[in-house]
């Protein structure tokens, strides 16, 4: 048996680290934040020295906190955050540009002949949301010098020296070929970036280099991008399975096995995970704001923030005829329009904050319900129920919400960092490659189960008012 593991989660606003031991759990606990900041023309920046001091702070905090040595280290990654750096020395040649982040729409455009052929070859479609649209405008309008990568391979190179990036995590480029897990030149010649020095891409477990940034020597040996490292973490390894993670944004996956499924719902398809050189793939769909769209309402002073969901949505019975489409980042899938905007329609004066927090949970959970039938349709049978994690699995109004539009059971983790929870039981894999998968993943058990408690009917007339709010908001964004 291994001993305890390190697990980084390196995430948008924030990086949670965790000491994880295989028969005790989770020992030590350690978190540092990050500060995107959100600029005009939907640009989304973040120091990249601030990730990497992030991840060395968590890091030493959660171990501080076990008092116990580590034995290796898993780290989980934003996905599609890109920045340019030299190569030589590490140093920075650019800021990171964060996956929200929308400068790229107009190179997406330019490539819109290639559209299909992109996605056939990488599984996604064009939209400035992956890296390859990111990477290319980095290279027209920032710098030539250095090598232009996902988040990930930078802070890998800085702690190991190593130039590397996972299968999962070159899958979220749109610059990968999604069977042969391998760079695509046909890709990499659509987005002018043929001749890039790339990572090599590994498996998501297995030796990676050593670090002593964490004290020590110790061996990097599991690296998962952040919703796959969740996945796992759920126990979604047979095709079905799906899970939803709701933090910055909302994330549904969902298990489709040992080949790629592409569908007409708008799902990505895309790598899971490759382990001992067998790729899984699942189905992806995004809501590009979820707790990023609490945050704005906290903002705007309608509430103090994400723990006055429950209590100020309690003071009203419903919506109050209210209509919040979130969408203040564009709408993700199934509709892939990031150039739209949020719309909040039905307001009277008799409208209260409470109406506006039970709106904004509905249209949050309203998108989830989209990804979740989008999936249904592609896997061609519904999801059983869902399984959720991530910060906002706190609000019961949120949830019940969720499992109301759902119509299917909502089943939250008790494990509240799934994701350092896979990028730690990929640590273990990779030190120990005969360990079998399911006795590396952590024990799962929902620590709440939410059945919905409306009918079919009023389900389905909330999710037609949704609809239609979303269809009123494309109509106005030609």
């Amino acid at each position: 048996m291994t001993g305890p593991v390190l697990a980084v989660d390196q995430g948008t606003s924030g990086t949670k680290a965790l000491v994880i031991c295989p028969d005790r759990g989770v020992i030590g606990s350690g978190a540092a934040p990050v500060r995107p900041r959100h600029l005009t023309g939907g640009r989304v920046e973040a120091d990249p020295h601030e990730l990497l001091s992030s991840v060395v702070d968590a890091g030493h905090r959660a171990l501080a906190d076990a008092g116990e040595p580590v034995t290796a280290v898993g780290l989980a990654n934003q996905g599609e955050t890109v920045l340019a750096w030299d190569r030589a020395t590490g140093a920075p040649l650019t800021d990171a540009i964060v996956w929200q982040d929308k400068r790229a729409a107009g190179i997406c455009a330019e490539l819109a002949p290639h559209a299909e052929r992109l996605r056939h070859t990488t599984g996604l479609p064009l939209d400035p949301y992956f890296a390859a649209p990111k990477m290319a405008w980095i290279r027209r309008h920032l710098t030539r010098e250095g090598v232009v990568t996902t988040s990930d391979a930078w802070l890998v190179h800085r702690l190991t020296g190593e130039f590397v990036t996972d299968a999962a995590t070159a899958g979220r480029t749109q610059l990968m070929d999604l069977e042969a897990t391998d760079w695509s030149p046909e890709a990499l010649e659509a987005y002018g970036l043929t001749g890039e020095r790339l990572p090599r891409i590994v498996d998501a477990a297995g030796p990676v280099g050593r670090t002593g940034a964490f004290g020590g020597d110790l061996p990097l040996t599991g690296l998962l991008v952040d919703q796959q490292a969740a996945l796992l973490a759920q126990g979604a390894t047979t095709p079905g399975t799906a899970k939803c993670t709701y933090g910055t944004g909302a994330f549904l996956l969902a298990q489709t096995g040992a080949r790629p499924r592409r569908g007409a719902s708008g799902l990505v398809a895309c790598v899971a995970w490759r382990l001992a050189g067998r790729t899984s793939y699942c189905l992806d769909g995004q809501v590009y704001t979820a707790a990023s769209a609490v945050r704005w309402l906290t903002d705007l002073g309608v509430i103090g923030g994400a723990a006055d969901l429950d209590p100020v949505g309690a003071s009203v019975p419903d919506a109050g005829g209210v209509t919040f489409v979130p969408s203040l980042a564009g709408l993700a899938a199934p509709w892939w329009r990031g150039d739209v905007r949020g719309s909040l329609t039905g307001l009277g004066l008799d409208t209260t904050a409470g109406h506006l927090v039970r709106a904004l949970c509905e249209g949050v959970a309203a998108q989830v319900v989209e990804l979740a039938e989008a999936a249904a349709t592609d896997l061609g049978a519904p999801l059983a129920s869902l399984r959720v994690d991530g910060g906002l699995t706190r609000s019961a109004l949120l949830m019940q919400t969720q499992a109301d539009l759902l119509q299917r059971p909502v089943e939250v983790s008790a494990l509240p960092d799934a994701t350092a929870l896979g990028a730690g039981a990929l640590a273990r894999l990779g030190l120990d490659p005969r360990l079998p998968l399911d006795e590396a993943l952590p024990r799962r058990a929902p620590s709440a189960v939410y059945e919905p408690r409306v009918t079919a009917t009023e389900a389905a007339e909330r999710m037609g008012a949704f609809r239609s709010a979303v269809a009123a908001v494309l109509e106005r964004t030609p």
